[in-house]
């Protein structure tokens, strides 16, 4: 049945008696308070996860001058950050905090005015940006918000940090290299994209230490048409070729093409992509491409804003982020 009547909203007092603890001990893990054990931290919000208890953030903010509200400022073209926007909420949630995204303006001293009244306005404990941004200067140091800038998109919600890493590049080419794939393409992204040019970069890197035969690089654009266009100028006695795509979409166009011209994926052609869109999955043949754990990010730098609000240690910066995730796009070269 529980520790509770039907309809009870539960109390601190119920989650400390379900922790073994003191209800003291359950308010300082809820308002960040240091002294505290992960153990016990961690049994006290095992225990209000059980009991879907989440603080009164009204009482807290008046016995303690916290308002229990953090804000993760965003330029308003940063639609494609809905992973990484979980993953912080939820962290935050977990943690007893109300989490409100907050578009910026476009325009950077317009981006700069809408920064300083959310920071002036006294309703957050904390800012998480996840692109570098200027601190404005605060009428009250008692009052100023943590701020947390971090680099891991640019102002146009490019990857600039983690997700620019091109690592998995030469992964996937030096394991095509061990199946016999010698000769190979990239379709590339855009060139004002900071990770289409780390991959394209390290594609030609690869190329050269491996001693692989190169059709060159092509592309340009994020558009499937554009990779369809470009396996379609490809000569007659192309293949066996391996096509390296900066993404699932121009992998797509790239298959689609290499299909039109009666050619086999992967047994003429093996592609990859990179992202790990939900329908990279379900193609036919399913793509082999790099996961990008969005959710972790976003998690991770919260916990770093969690951190600095309460003057404790930062944990250490996540690794691995990314990983190729293999699937049937990909295999040896078949004779011809």
């Amino acid at each position: 049945m529980g520790d509770q009547h039907m309809g009870k909203r539960p109390t601190s007092h119920d989650v400390a008696r379900r922790a073994g603890v003191s209800q003291t001990t359950v308010s300082f893990v809820f308002t960040g308070r240091s002294g505290i054990s992960a153990a016990t931290r961690e049994r006290v919000l095992a225990a209000a996860a059980e009991l879907n208890y989440r603080p009164n953030l009204a009482a807290r903010s008046m016995r303690t001058h916290r308002t229990g509200r953090l804000a993760v400022v965003i330029p308003v073209s940063g639609l494609n950050l809905f992973p990484v926007l979980e993953g912080a909420a939820a962290t935050a949630r977990d943690a007893g905090y109300v989490v409100e995204v907050i578009s910026l303006s476009s325009s950077p001293e317009e981006r700069a005015d809408d920064l300083a009244s959310v920071a002036e306005s006294g309703e957050y404990e904390g800012i998480l940006s996840f692109t570098p941004i200027r601190a404005p200067q605060p009428t009250s140091t008692d009052s100023a918000p943590v701020l947390l800038s971090l680099s891991e998109f640019d102002e146009n919600m490019h990857a600039t940090g983690a997700f620019s890493d091109a690592r998995p590049v030469a992964e996937i080419m030096e394991k095509l290299a061990e199946l016999g794939h010698r000769r190979f393409l990239h379709i590339a992204g855009p060139p004002d994209y900071p990770a289409a040019v780390a991959r394209r970069d390290l594609y030609l890197t690869t190329v050269e230490r491996l001693g692989l035969d190169s059709l060159g690089v092509v592309g340009g654009d994020w558009s499937g048409l554009t990779a369809n266009h470009c396996v379609q100028d490809l000569p007659d006695d192309t293949p066996p070729l391996a096509i390296i795509a900066a993404n699932d979409v121009l992998a797509a166009g790239a298959i689609r093409g290499a299909v039109s011209r009666g050619w086999t994926v992967p047994g003429d052609v093996s592609v990859t992509g990179w992202d790990d869109l939900i329908m990279s999955a379900h193609f036919i043949p399913s793509l082999t491409t790099v996961f990008q754990d969005r959710h972790r990010l976003g998690s991770s730098s919260m916990q770093r804003l969690l951190a600095a609000i309460r003057g404790t240690e930062p944990p250490a910066q996540e690794e691995a982020l990314q990983k190729v995730v293999w699937r049937e796009s990909v295999a040896a070269p078949r004779a011809r």
